[in-house]
């Protein structure tokens, strides 16, 4: 029986649209918040591919400058430590901690697996009021390579000691869901707004539109 349960932290936990009024701030417009985190993954992934791991907040500072120089503004360091600040201040979407508890007291063991750093993935979830939410919090910091690669799943089987197919990946990102569903694991997307799933890859065990509904339609899938 399924009983590992691992999260996908920033959207799929935490409402990364908290930033928005930074990027309106900056750039006048808060769509642009939605360009600075693909440019932030097009970083990862190309970091993952390359083998050349770079730290995630150094990352997330290098995408702003690029969004900045894409659209004329001058970046500076002081703007950029404001977007680590904010990062490290989201606020949990509203249903996520009533879900989180409802899946422990059913009796899942809960992981909480980010491309952040472990320190930033701890202040994440102490601000966010969920640092007491999880069985385990762990950061690909440990494997250097960044989710989609197949490092930090097995990373995750291994801290528990179980084979990989016997957990379930939950994230609001398509390539997650395909990294985990090729590494092995079960998968669960949550249909975050503006978030959709990739055609071309691999589809999901479960699909909600929230952690609550995600919560109620895997106690009900546990069973079949």
């Amino acid at each position: 029986m399924l009983r590992h349960l691992v999260f996908d932290v920033n959207e799929t936990l935490l409402d990364v649209a908290a930033l928005d009024p930074l990027f309106e701030r900056l750039f006048g417009d808060p769509d642009t918040r939605v360009e600075w985190f693909l440019t932030l993954q097009e970083g990862w992934l190309t970091a993952t591919i390359v083998d050349d791991f770079q730290p995630f907040g150094e990352l997330a500072q290098a995408a702003l400058v690029m969004v900045g120089q894409r659209r004329g503004v001058e970046v500076s360091e002081a703007q950029c430590q404001k977007l680590v600040a904010g990062m490290k201040s989201l606020p949990a979407h509203p249903e996520v901690r009533q879900a989180l508890t409802q899946l422990r007291d059913a009796g899942f063991c809960l992981s909480a697996l980010t491309n952040g750093s472990l320190q930033a993935v701890q202040q994440q979830l102490d601000s966010a009021g969920l640092a007491d939410s999880f069985d385990a919090v762990l950061s690909v910091d440990a494997v250097q390579r960044y989710k989609p690669a197949a490092e930090p799943y097995r990373m995750v089987a291994e801290r528990h000691g179980i084979a990989l197919e016997q957990m379930m990946m939950v994230a609001a990102h398509a390539w997650d869901i395909t990294g985990a569903a090729v590494a092995g694991l079960r998968t669960a997307f949550i249909a975050r707004p503006g978030k959709v799933l990739n055609p071309a890859g691999r589809q999901p065990d479960l699909q909600a539109s929230n952690l609550q509904d995600f919560a109620t339609q895997i106690q009900a899938w546990r069973q079949t």
